[in-house]
């Protein structure tokens, strides 16, 4: 299924693939403006992230990029074009409900890079649960080129990756390969060109092959307690985990490995 297309565009913002496992890949289709997140970007993918985080059939999320990069940021041409602060505020607010609902739906999402991944672009990656890069992507947040501090990347890069490293990118815009990404926490996986989408399979197959409920809780008190205090962080990890047992889905999957056999799920 596409998103809709506008009176511009020709081609669709977002094209939507689905395989017979659960896997849905959603691919940034602006390949001539480095697939930017316009505004009409930005409401096609939160439409269909909506749509999918209702959906028990959608077991992992794969976004994607096509053309050359993976994501440049925000569409600048179109922003140039407003001077209103208050259109800003509502940009930049739209963008963070987005960024927010890639992180609170229930399926994992996987960043497949394969380009550059530029300022919002790099905050995507970052919101994103899971990052496979080719080794010849690279990353930047690059506003403070033009002016522009990254402030909301910010938030998704300091907590992917130390502080002075991330404060590093920030303050002097400049880019990191996919090898230093991985090394300092952005990316999981980093692999050539050619074996990306292999290795981007794999990576869903293995959480597919879980329990969907189990991934469901676990993604949402691992991201939960990520902002407590330690006591209160492991009053809900216990909570978590006991509503996790007592699920006939962990019933099966303990009964299963004290029988010696694979569970049935």
């Amino acid at each position: 299924m596409n998103a809709p297309q506008s009176a511009q565009q020709l081609e669709p913002l977002l094209i939507e693939e689905r395989s017979a496992g659960g896997v849905v890949r959603l691919t940034l289709n602006r390949p001539a403006q480095f697939n930017s997140l316009s505004e009409e970007m930005l409401a096609a993918l939160q439409d269909a992230l909506d749509r999918i985080a209702a959906d028990e059939s959608a077991r992992v999320v794969v976004l994607a990029g096509a053309g050359r990069a993976f994501c440049a940021g925000h569409d600048l041409k179109q922003m140039k074009a407003r001077h209103e602060a208050e259109y800003y505020r509502t940009l930049f607010a739209t963008c963070t409900r987005l960024m927010l609902k890639i992180q609170r739906m229930p399926q994992p999402v996987i960043a497949r890079v394969h380009g550059i991944a530029t300022a919002a672009g790099c905050q995507l990656v970052g919101m994103c649960d899971l990052a496979v890069a080719a080794d010849v992507a690279r990353f930047a947040v690059s506003g403070i080129n033009v002016g522009l501090f990254c402030s909301t990347p910010a938030v998704a890069l300091s907590r992917n990756l130390g502080r002075k490293r991330a404060f590093e990118m920030l303050v002097t815009g400049e880019f990191i390969d996919a090898a230093t990404a991985c090394e300092r926490g952005l990316v999981n996986r980093v692999v050539p060109l050619a074996e990306l989408d292999a290795e981007v399979e794999r990576l869903a197959a293995s959480i597919v092959a879980k329990p969907r409920l189990a991934i469901a809780m676990g993604k949402q008190a691992f991201y939960k307690q990520l902002e407590l205090g330690i006591e209160a962080a492991y009053q809900l990890a216990g909570q978590t985990m006991a509503c996790n047992m007592a699920d006939e889905v962990a019933q099966e999957g303990v009964l299963a490995f004290m029988e010696k056999r694979a569970p049935k799920w």
